[in-house]
């Protein structure tokens, strides 16, 4: 707001008499400390996929053979073959992530004793469907900006599921990679060189024990929740004259220009339900019998069984120094890997816990 004080003069008068003026800037920047949610824009790849379910008066020998046909072209996928121009890893290249289950959470033991809590992830039978190069991929939201560096998407895919309940069009999302439709879908931001081809599977051993990573989930819907609960006030007194506003919010305003609502004031609202990420997680354990990798800490957004994306994470003091698996892990048949992978700090229950000298 700016404030002009000038002299007064005498309109009345011959001379005319012009003096300085004096402006004073008063300026008050004001931000959001919660960020709003983000408006909703469909990806490029955006159909319907579910279908109204009526009765096609379809026979049960007919539902006998569709099922047939389904397991003819799951058992018909000819698994997709390492690229030639693979080249190694190195700081500055962007992998593609994975989509997996939260399991549930279980304590670990180190070596010295020290009881850890972790998180088990299970990494699903993930795929690539589609591949946009960074000239074919438009993003939905525009920045004005150039970007620099600017990076292709990998569309992935996991848990497969009864293609007789989709939509005609979901399931031709599928058609180019050759596998069968499925249930979630994933994108992943890479580098040019790490892009693969549709239909390329990404297993567990994309990852490595001692690396740390991103993971990114929905947090629990706690529906419309007061300021005690959403932001954590103390509330008011229970007694001492306080009537009726033992949980409420207090004042939210002030006198003169504050006498309003300031932007990102912590109101009641809708709780949870939100896409969260939890980063530089550290990789402690990998089953590669059940696909299950167990990670630091115990708060990765979401309930138990809900779906979540794991990154190579992006704080600068974490990432990895030795080479990586690029752009994903392809199987030899002269690979021979052990079914368990320990971090060296982590105690192996195979292993005695009590050693006498």
């Amino acid at each position: 707001m700016a404030f002009i004080i000038s002299n007064v003069f005498n309109k009345s008068s011959n001379k005319s008499i012009v003096t300085s003026f004096q402006i004073y800037n008063i300026t008050q920047i004001r931000e959001k400390r919660v960020v709003p949610k983000p408006k909703l824009r469909h990806p490029t790849w955006f159909t319907h996929k579910n279908r109204v379910i009526h009765d096609d008066f379809v026979t049960a020998d007919n539902v006998g053979f569709l099922k047939e046909v389904v397991e003819d072209q799951r058992n018909s996928l000819i698994p997709k073959k390492a690229p030639t121009n693979i080249i190694d890893w190195h700081p500055g290249l962007r992998r593609t992530g994975v989509i997996a289950r939260k399991i549930g959470n279980i304590p670990l033991w180190l070596k010295d004793g020290t009881k850890i809590f972790t998180t088990m992830l299970e990494v699903l039978d993930n795929h690539v469907i589609r591949c946009y190069s960074p000239e074919e991929y438009n993003s939905p939201r525009v920045k004005p900006t150039l970007v620099k560096n600017k990076k292709g998407c990998l569309l992935l895919g996991a848990i497969e599921t009864d293609p007789i309940l989709l939509t005609k069009e979901y399931c031709g999302l599928f058609k180019d990679s050759g596998v069968l439709p499925k249930k979630v879908l994933g994108r992943f931001f890479v580098s040019p060189e790490a892009l693969l081809q549709p239909g390329t599977p990404i297993t567990i051993d994309h990852y490595r024990v001692g690396n740390y990573v991103d993971v990114r989930g929905k947090t629990i819907d706690r529906g419309f929740q007061g300021v005690m609960k959403r932001h954590g006030f103390s509330g008011m007194p229970a007694s001492h004259g306080v009537t009726k506003t033992h949980r409420r919010g207090g004042n939210i305003g002030g006198g003169g220009e504050k006498g309003r609502v300031w932007p990102g004031t912590k109101m009641p609202g809708h709780m949870g339900n939100r896409y969260r990420v939890a980063k530089g997680l550290k990789i402690l354990r990998i089953n590669r019998k059940y696909n299950v990798m167990w990670v630091m800490g115990m708060g990765i957004p979401g309930e138990t069984n809900s779906i979540v994306y794991i990154y190579d994470t992006v704080l600068p003091l974490r990432k990895p120094s030795a080479a990586l698996p690029f752009p994903t892990y392809f199987h030899k048949d002269e690979d021979v890997l052990p079914e368990e992978f320990y971090d060296e700090n982590l105690h192996n229950f195979s292993d005695p816990s009590i050693v006498y000298k």
